[in-house]
């Protein structure tokens, strides 16, 4: 790590130098369906992902409870009525639930109006079973329509973790030009399980067939990557999936990684939607060069980038 650390601009509240969100897919089955549909009735493949309800999420909650630490978990409804068990363990727990619409749908294949729809079935859903009105959303395949976000804030939603393009919370703006109060945490893979370690042999997963990376090597990587974005004051939001990262050896990547960050003491580890009400009543409105603005100017003019 550079001993000389850069002037970082104050956006972490009693100040913290960077914010970490640990953000977890519990998706089961429902994914590997949607993406690829040949696997429907095929239990021996299927049971690589019932694996996360199985023994990941259970291995995933001790880590956090022994390192007291908080997350929020995106959740498709269709998932949460078939394992209500697990989302009240969940959110009992002390962690966020988030929806993910109702069924594990690719967007791209959905209108609008049938965009909104499952969001609200998903949101109806775990209020079902949580009895709380989820505040936050990730999108699980495909890109929204123009107005979606819009659908989201109506809907109560104070944030997503969908878009990537920024190492910094931003707002997504509003078909209305109000000022937005649905704040984006992006992504980034290097910050994802997925990619290093997602695996099956037939159908193959990923498509490109690699072998799975070395799990030195991913932590080494995903230090690193916390190194840069402590030293520039930003926002770690890690992605993981129970079926992936909840395995006897994984669950050990994780916890080393999760000490090496804690270890620093102004690290602030909050929940989504934690940070995403300190960004909304701390920082102003993106500025007009940001990304989202730019791509909202051209749908707003009919134009899709």
């Amino acid at each position: 790590m550079l001993n000389k650390q850069p002037a970082v601009l104050n956006k972490w509240p009693q100040g913290k130098r960077c914010a970490l969100v640990i953000s977890v897919d519990f998706n089961d089955i429902q994914g590997i369906l949607s993406q690829v549909p040949a696997v429907a009735g095929r239990e021996k493949t299927l049971s690589v992902w019932r694996y996360g309800t199985l023994r990941g999420i259970d291995r995933l909650l001790a880590l956090l409870a022994d390192k007291n630490l908080p997350s929020s978990w995106c959740v498709p409804g269709i998932v949460a009525d078939e394992h209500a068990d697990k989302i009240r363990q969940i959110a009992a727990a002390g962690h966020e639930l988030a929806t993910c619409g109702y069924e594990f749908a690719n967007f791209d294949n959905l209108t609008l109006a049938q965009q909104i729809s499952s969001l609200q079935r998903g949101q109806a859903a775990l209020k079902t079973h949580t009895g709380m009105q989820p505040r936050g959303f990730r999108i699980p395949s495909g890109n929204w329509a123009p107005g979606f976000a819009d659908a989201l804030s109506a809907q109560g939603i104070a944030w997503s973790s969908s878009w990537r393009g920024d190492d910094l919370p931003y707002f997504q703006p509003m078909n209305d030009g109000l000022p937005s109060t649905l704040v984006e945490l992006p992504l980034h893979y290097e910050l994802e399980d997925e990619p290093y370690f997602a695996f099956n042999l037939s159908p193959a997963v990923p498509p490109a067939q690699s072998r799975i990376a070395s799990y030195s090597h991913t932590l080494e990587n995903m230090k690193m990557d916390f190194d840069g974005f402590y030293r520039f004051g930003l926002c770690y939001v890690l992605r993981l999936h129970p079926e992936v990262i909840g395995t006897a050896g994984r669950i050990g990547l994780l916890a080393e990684l999760l000490d090496y960050i804690t270890a620093y003491p102004d690290v602030w580890v909050a929940r989504a939607d934690q940070l995403a009400d300190w960004w909304l009543q701390s920082q102003p409105q993106n500025e007009a060069s940001h990304p989202a603005q730019i791509w909202q100017q051209h749908t707003q003019n009919g134009v899709q980038l």
